[in-house]
């Protein structure tokens, strides 16, 4: 288990996530990218239960959202059937994450964005862009670009499909498909790929 988690967690988190895994019975599967959910927990006929994370997450993502889901399991055991995001999610999604938040685990750069997530922590970090950001070291993947970076009209590429940029919603932005000309909320960390930039200014 330590040389498996090793390799997708900060080292000084292992000890503490073995414990977590021992202590509650965790089944862990780690899982190729899946393009709508970084994490999942489910419940099967049987009883048995399984978390699964992606692989494909840099580290620190993928302890939050391990984290995140070991919260799904102990709330499940402990309440039964609850809202899945509720107040009984986010007090255990709390009390977990907290002997996490250390500089030696997330570097100080990214722990005051954490803490003021842990407040009323939401169903999914992506929805906090300063956060997500963090997260991400800053960087979109390599030949990537985040939609907050690219030019107002400029043409880009999201899941095989084009699309517009257009304006700005309070913390998302109005995108054209090309295809069936709806219009489409983006959050601003998505990572696309740009196929014609604009040079024009909101």
């Amino acid at each position: 288990m330590h040389n498996t988690l090793i390799k997708y967690i900060p080292e000084k988190a292992v000890p503490l996530v073995i414990y977590l895994i021992n202590e509650h019975k965790i089944n862990l599967k780690i899982v190729n990218q899946r393009q709508t959910k970084h994490g999942d927990f489910r419940t099967f006929p049987n009883g048995q239960t399984q978390i699964t994370v992606n692989n494909n997450l840099n580290k620190h993502q993928f302890l939050l959202t391990l984290v995140h889901e070991i919260a799904h399991h102990v709330v499940h055991k402990k309440f039964g059937r609850v809202q899945a995001h509720g107040k009984e999610w986010k007090m255990i999604f709390q009390h977990l994450m907290l002997p996490f938040l250390q500089p030696e685990i997330y570097p100080k750069e990214m722990l005051p964005f954490l803490a003021n997530y842990f407040k009323n922590p939401k169903a999914s970090t992506d929805t906090d862009p300063q956060l997500s950001l963090a997260l991400r070291g800053g960087k979109a993947e390599t030949g990537k670009s985040f939609i907050f970076e690219i030019p107002f009209d400029s043409i880009f590429q999201f899941k095989n499909t084009l699309y517009k940029r257009g304006n700005k919603r309070r913390t998302r932005y109005e995108c054209l498909n090309l295809t069936n000309k709806r219009v489409y909320l983006f959050n601003q960390n998505a990572e696309v790929l740009i196929i014609k930039n604009s040079f024009k200014h909101e």
